[in-house]
Formats: C-alpha cells, sequence, structure tokens
C-alpha cells in the first residue's frame, strides 16, 4: 500500500472520528432581573387577554393541527407556548400579513384596527417569555474567502490558491457538511500549499520550515518526539487553540504512517502538515468540547472568542496578539475586548467585514455576475460593476473608520468615484482616472446608500427598474419591516398585455396591481417607496423621462401619511425613522457574527444594545462593538 493511500484511509478515519466527536453591580442585576419578571407577567397577561381571542376568532379556522394547514402553519402550539424560540420567527410574518391586510383572507370575518394594532403591539411583548439563553453555538464550516485568507496568513501562499473551491450560494447560510468531492478539494489544496513552502529532501529547507518546524533530529530514535515536539505549536496555529493530547497522537500516529512506509523524516513531517490542513479542527469553527461542571449555559472560552473576533472581523484566523491575550485568559475582559475591536477595525484586513456582512446587507454581492441587457446597458462592463462595488466598500470603511453616526448610510454629503462611476453621477468632467478617491456631492439626491448606483443596480431588472424591488429592499434591509411574500399565480408586469400597457408610464403599469384585491395591500406599502427612486434608471443614473419618454412621477405617499416628491425626500423621511434603521443594521450584524437567525431572548438583548448605542448618536463602531461585546456573541449554550 502507498504511503498516500494509507494517508487518505488513515484521513478517511481520522475525519469521521473527529467529526462524530465533533455590589452596586449585583443591585443594578437585581433591579435588571426584576423588571424582567415584570414584564414577563406583563407579556403573559397581554398574551391572554388579547392575543389570544385575537388569534382563536381570525387565524385558527385554518392554522391549526389540523389537515390541511394553511401555509404549514399553525397556532395550536403557541396558544400553549407563545414564547418558545420556534416561534419567533411566525410571530413577526404573522404580524407582517396582518399589518398589510393580507390577513385574514377576503370573505373571513376581518378584525378592526384597533385589533390589527393590538397584535402588532404582542411582537414588543413575546421577547419576555424567553428564558435567557445565548443560543446555540453555530459549528460551521469556513467560508472560501475564510480558507483562503487563512491560508495566506498561515503559510504566505496567495489566496487565489483555494480559486478552485465552488463559491457559496446567497442566502444559504453557513454550511457544516464535507462530501467525499469537497475533501478531495481540501486534500489537493493542502498539495498545492506545502508544493510551495516546502522543500524536497536534497534541498536547503525554506524558511517556513525552518520557522515552524526547526532542524531535524539528530537520530531516527528521537523522530518521534521531534515530531511531536514540532507539531504542538503549529496545531495550536492551525486549530486556533491549543491542540489536545489525543489530537497530537493523531497527528503523531500520521507522522508514524509515513515513517513507515519508508518516508524520510522530513516527507513523514509533511504528511503530517497535510493531516493538519484536511482536519475539521482547522476546516471548521467549532465549540470547545470539554465544558467544567453541568452548566446549561457558559462564557466562550478565550481562543473560541478570539477565532469569532477574527472571522467576523478579518476573515482570517487571529493574529498573535489576540493569540496571546487569549493564553493569558484576558480577552474576554471587556475593556479589553473593546481595545481589540478599535484595533482590528483599524487595520486594513477590516476590509472583511464589508465584503462579508455590507455587501450581504446591501445586496450588491452578485453585482459583479448580474445580467444586464447589453443593448439597453452596454456600460454595464466588468471595470463599471467593480467601481459600484468599490464605491459600497469604500462608503462603508469610511463610516466605520471615522466612527460617524450610522445616519451617514441613509445621507451623507461624499462617497468613492472614479472616471468610470463618475460618468453615471453625471460628474465625468470632473473625476479622471482609474482610482476610486473621495468626493464631495452637490446634489441631495445623493449620498447615502439609497441613492448608490452598485445598491439601484441590484435592485432592477436585466431592462428595467422595479419599483417593488426596490420598495421591498427598503422596507427589509433599510428599515428591518417583514414585506409578506408575494401570492401565488400574479402575472409579472412583463405578462401583461403588451398593446393595452404600451403607452403606459412603468408607474401606471405597476399601480395595475393595486387594482387586485390580493395584491393591493402589499403594494399600498411597497410602491410609493419604489416610485420615489424611479429617477434613477436600472443602473443608477439620473433621468427625468422613463423609457416611453414620460416623465417620471417620483412622488408618494406612505401609509403613515408621509409625503415625498423626489429621491430627497423620500430620504429625508427615511432618516426620520433612525431608530428603526439603526435597530435593524444592530439586528442584521448580531445575526451576521452569530451565524444564525436571531429569536426569543436576542430581541431583548438588541433592546440593551440599542440603548448602549443611542446615548452616543449611533456611532459605527460603538455598534461593532456593543455586537461583540453582548450576551450571545460573548456566550454560548452547551447543550
Amino acid at each position: 500500500m502507498t504511503a498516500a493511500r494509507s494517508f487518505r484511509d488513515a484521513l478517511a478515519g481520522v475525519v469521521l472520528g473527529i467529526v462524530c466527536v465533533c455590589s452596586g453591580t449585583c443591585s443594578a442585576e437585581s433591579a435588571a432581573n426584576t423588571d424582567l419578571a415584570e414584564h414577563k407577567a406583563d407579556a403573559h397577561q397581554f398574551f391572554r387577554k388579547h392575543v389570544t381571542p385575537f388569534i382563536k376568532t381570525y387565524c385558527l379556522e385554518c392554522h391549526q393541527n389540523s389537515r390541511p394547514t394553511e401555509a404549514g402553519l399553525s397556532f395550536t402550539p403557541a396558544l400553549d407556548t407563545p414564547g418558545h424560540a420556534a416561534f419567533s420567527e411566525k410571530w413577526k410574518k404573522a404580524a407582517a400579513r396582518v399589518k398589510a391586510h393580507d390577513m385574514p383572507p377576503e370573505g373571513m370575518e376581518e378584525p378592526t384596527d384597533d385589533e390589527r394594532r393590538m397584535f402588532l403591539k404582542w411582537l414588543d411583548q413575546v421577547k419576555y417569555l424567553s428564558p435567557k439563553d445565548p443560543g446555540t453555538f453555530v459549528i460551521r464550516r469556513l467560508t472560501k474567502t475564510e480558507y483562503a485568507n487563512t491560508l495566506r496568513d498561515l503559510f504566505g501562499v496567495d489566496p487565489a490558491i483555494a480559486d478552485a473551491l465552488p463559491d457559496e450560494v446567497s442566502g444559504e447560510g453557513y454550511l457544516n457538511s464535507l462530501s467525499p468531492i469537497q475533501l478531495e478539494q481540501y486534500v489537493s489544496i493542502a498539495e498545492d500549499v506545502l508544493n510551495e513552502v516546502w522543500a524536497a529532501d536534497g534541498s536547503p529547507p525554506t524558511q517556513w520550515q525552518q520557522q515552524f518546524l526547526g532542524a531535524a533530529p539528530a537520530s531516527k530514535d528521537s523522530d518521534r518526539a521531534a515530531a511531536r515536539q514540532a507539531a504542538e505549536p503549529l496545531a495550536k496555529r492551525v486549530y486556533r487553540r491549543p491542540p489536545s493530547d489525543a489530537e497530537l497522537d493523531v497527528l503523531v500516529n500520521v507522522f508514524d504512517l509515513g515513517r513507515r512506509d519508508d518516508l524520510s523524516y522530513r516527507a513523514a513531517m509533511r504528511l503530517m502538515v497535510k493531516a493538519m490542513l484536511v482536519s475539521p479542527q482547522f476546516l471548521f469553527i467549532t465549540p470547545a468540547e470539554e465544558v467544567d461542571g453541568d452548566a446549561a449555559i457558559v462564557p466562550l472560552d478565550d481562543y473560541q472568542l478570539a477565532s469569532r473576533l477574527s472571522y467576523l472581523l478579518w476573515a482570517t484566523l487571529p493574529d498573535d496578539e489576540l493569540m496571546r491575550l487569549a493564553d493569558s485568559e484576558s480577552l474576554h475582559q471587556p475593556d479589553v475586548l473593546e481595545t481589540q475591536v478599535k484595533r482590528m477595525l483599524e487595520d486594513p484586513r477590516s476590509r472583511a467585514l464589508f465584503d462579508g456582512f455590507g455587501a450581504q446587507w446591501l445586496g450588491i454581492g452578485d453585482l459583479r455576475s448580474k445580467t444586464f441587457d447589453p443593448a439597453k446597458f452596454p456600460e454595464m462592463t466588468g471595470p463599471l460593476r467593480a467601481a459600484m462595488y468599490d464605491e459600497a466598500r469604500l462608503f462603508f470603511a469610511s463610516v466605520v473608520g471615522e466612527n460617524q453616526s450610522i445616519a451617514s448610510f441613509i445621507d451623507s454629503d461624499y462617497t468613492f468615484l472614479n472616471e468610470t462611476l463618475a460618468s453615471i453621477y453625471g460628474l465625468e468632467d470632473t473625476v479622471d482616472g482609474p482610482e476610486m478617491r473621495k468626493v464631495q456631492l452637490e446634489d441631495d439626491n445623493r449620498g447615502g446608500v439609497l441613492g448608490m448606483p452598485g445598491v439601484l443596480a441590484a435592485t432592477s431588472f436585466p431592462d428595467r427598474t422595479s419599483p417593488v424591488i426596490r420598495g421591498v429592499w427598503v422596507l427589509q434591509q433599510v428599515l428591518g419591516e417583514q414585506v409578506p411574500s408575494a401570492p401565488p399565480d400574479v402575472p409579472e408586469l412583463a405578462k401583461q398585455d403588451q398593446q393595452s400597457v404600451a403607452s403606459l408610464t412603468l408607474r401606471e403599469r405597476t399601480e395595475l396591481h393595486r387594482k387586485d384585491p390580493v395584491c393591493a395591500n402589499c403594494h399600498r406599502l411597497l410602491d410609493p417607496i419604489g416610485f420615489g427612486l424611479e429617477n434613477f434608471d436600472a443602473i443608477g443614473r439620473w433621468r427625468d423621462q422613463d423609457d416611453n419618454g414620460q416623465p417620471i412621477d417620483a412622488s408618494g405617499e406612505l401609509p403613515d401619511g408621509g409625503r415625498f416628491s423626489n429621491p430627497q425626500e423620500l430620504k429625508a423621511m427615511i432618516g426620520g425613522r433612525l431608530d428603526d434603521f439603526s435597530r435593524n443594521l444592530v439586528e442584521k450584524m448580531l445575526a451576521y457574527a452569530l451565524c444564525r437567525q436571531l429569536e426569543g431572548y436576542d430581541e431583548i438583548v438588541v433592546d440593551e444594545l440599542m440603548h448602549e448605542i443611542a446615548q452616543d448618536g449611533y456611532p459605527m463602531q460603538k455598534l461593532v462593538t456593543a455586537v461583540v461585546t453582548s450576551y450571545p456573541f460573548t456566550h454560548r449554550r452547551t447543550e
């Protein structure tokens, strides 16, 4: 049997085995616990007195434990345990339907407006029924970007070495599976990495070998001890924590395997390093296996905290300073943690916070591959798409780096442009060359994310704008509102009778949806916001006429009575809802940091974070720090 086959057979066993294993303060806390207890009692009373009758009257006929259950939603278990975490998201979706007058459906008994408002108020009550719980620690595989960056920082190789891995599917969340094909890819990449940093037998050792493995032992009798001694510090770096004795035994066994197959000391050591690079301890982010005592909830140990922090802000493994603080068991101290957040946000590697979180929040992660009609928009070349993405990235980095208020995301008097992107703004005569640079804006309709071409392009169809998609984007991504999904069998605008709508503006065609009672309630909320951005075409250029040559009507009225007539006024109205925007941003960043949806007690945590950052005017760095020092970020459930 060859060494390679022996390694693969041993590796399969290793992977399967590991995966399967795989005083004033007291007074304040007491007061807080008392407040929570009172809120909990009020929530129970509110549910029994108001919500239960509402559900029984308007919902239970269709949504109960019987067949068929409409939309797969049953309120039966919620009547018994309304605060169960499994029902958190369902309460939000139900409230969105009730708010939009989408539920109960037409023909059923309708609640009064006061009853609808009461049901929406329930969302502010239900969180108090949840026990204090940081949630589960999500075991996940490193993303392609994280994996590539980690190899770069471990070995000094180009991150492009991992380009062969498939891209993650947007919206799918973090993955924790590892198929045989993927394992083969990781084995191949590990081989490529070692080919770059490992000298062949008979050649002088590379700088990397000298730094991490030291000199070869003087005699073969000391080979095994030398291998274990070299493996321990390297495994600590690769696994992002000190390896256990059992893990070191596995690695030394791989070394022994190579020696038994007549490999040289150097070649057997290479085999052992390769085993580290394809082990779950490297490829996955996991919690510590051993927990002292029987506690159901424990703080993260400092090594876990270092990894969680580093992959959030840098998308790579912890650096020497984070590991030193973890070694001294001081990283978890709030003042130390805050200092590290500030240090890391000042580092260029903090670009990863935008590439991971920011691009996902704004919905521009797929902009480079999004299809546009080349006949209508020949300008959408690779360089323009890259500039659109870089504008958002640099603006995000500016708000974070300068610790601006998050209100700057809604309205700002500057952006970042190069000559290519400046043409979309109509500023091609003032910006020269391919380099992105800060540019002052004089047009009040621009400034902030709502007027960014990348965002406007990402919320358009390939051949035209979409007021509906843009309206949904503003409500969900900016204001954090739940938007009910469209009902089935609603005809798209493209499928309307083209002859009868040929002379209509896009606004008039879109408003046809509102004549259908099934569509009217949602479009009453979505369309005005989308129309408010209609002066921007599908790739973000300003226009005064639509594709039919008709004047753009960007006016609108929101359900709360607010009126606007152009993007500037729409931005001002959204800016007036800074609390909603801030809460949404806090929720999205906390969910991103935890790699899971928020539920139950998380909502109380968000309340606390909002109170914390609002006192200082919503500075962006304070928001990031508040997330990192929060209870669910620094603790985990052991079950």
